[in-house]
């Protein structure tokens, strides 16, 4: 499936617009296991830093529904009732894994460094770069060093469960998608 190239290439899988479809099905995918192992390590984290994690919030609200109660503020003049969790939030939330989810689907065969480690170096990648810069960058978070260090590891490993899920789903659709032509 990926080549060791690491040059731009054509992906011989039916076109970018058929691989960032099935990207962003595996984004949506990835991003429902990611929340699961995301949500099984918070339950099990030290009470302390549970707490601690939920203070620095904005609103005390994850940055999905931070982003969806400023986008309903704006559109309505009213935050979502409740805030968190809101079906809105949620949409939200996938959304930020299915976007990203369609570009690697798009780029992984056509640029194969952006596959390298299965996955795991697009999970870090979109860890480092929406968690820890963007999140705070754009008020969704409050800044990366006021979280205790047991936020950073959870969202480490959740984003690294999403980069290698991401990986592993599109190769099965890729297989499925061969076998049926």
């Amino acid at each position: 499936m990926h080549s060791g190239d690491g040059g731009l290439r054509e992906s011989g899988t039916g076109g970018i617009a058929a691989d960032m479809l099935l990207g962003a099905v595996a984004g949506a995918v990835g991003v429902w296991v990611m929340d699961r192992v995301d949500w099984f390590m918070f339950r099990h984290e030290d009470p302390e830093a549970r707490w601690r994690t939920q203070a620095v919030r904005p609103g005390e609200m994850d940055p999905a529904h931070v982003m969806a109660n400023k986008a309903a503020e704006a559109a309505i003049g009213a935050e979502l009732s409740p805030p968190q969790p809101h079906p809105a939030g949620v949409a939200v939330h996938y959304a930020i894994g299915i976007g990203p989810g369609a570009l690697y689907g798009a780029l992984r065969e056509r640029a194969p460094v952006v596959g390298t480690g299965r996955g795991l170096l697009y999970g870090l990648s979109l860890f480092l770069v929406h968690d820890e810069l963007l999140n705070a960058a754009t008020g969704l978070s409050a800044d990366p060093r006021r979280y205790p260090w047991q936020a950073h590891a959870r969202g480490l490993v959740a984003h690294l469960v999403y980069g290698a899920v991401t990986d592993a789903v599109l190769d099965l659709l890729h297989q499925g998608r061969s076998q049926v032509r």
